[in-house]
């Protein structure tokens, strides 16, 4: 998987119109997640940049999160399987951020799953239910490579 993950990427695909619909609106949620995690993680105040508060260690795995956002949805336009498996990854990250954080903080269960933004994390849900949607599943595993 991984010696050919990388291979034929096209660097003006960013998106495929032949992906399922859970498929295609979950590449957009990943690029818009994407852009204000990164957006958050500059100015510190997403739970990425409160990463980067804690330790320039803990910063460095906020910024790999960010990036798996967008780097998943690229892969994933350009018909790379690896590419599902970053962003089925990164649409977890938050939630592990929010773990992370809360062996340097005080957190409640509630505020490490939902990060205290019921609406923002209506969207993690709706990133991770898309992805592991079975027809995002059966799509990844027949015609992903």
């Amino acid at each position: 998987m991984f010696s050919h993950a990388f291979n034929n990427l096209d660097p003006r695909k960013w998106f495929d119109n032949m992906h399922p619909q859970t498929l295609a609106i979950a590449t957009w949620l990943l690029y818009l997640d994407g852009v204000f995690g990164i957006i958050g993680y500059l100015d510190r105040t997403n739970d990425f940049g409160i990463l980067r508060r804690i330790s320039p260690v803990m910063g460095v795995i906020g910024l790999v999160a960010c990036l798996g956002y967008f780097g998943g949805a690229y892969l994933m336009a350009n018909g790379k399987k690896l590419g599902w498996y970053v962003a089925v990854g990164a649409s977890f990250s938050p939630i592990v951020a929010r773990l992370l954080i809360s062996f340097e903080y005080s957190l409640t269960l509630r505020t490490i799953i939902t990060g205290g933004d019921l609406i923002g994390f209506m969207f993690e849900a709706a990133l991770a239910g898309l992805l592991l949607h079975p027809m995002s599943r059966s799509y990844a595993r027949t015609w992903l490579r």
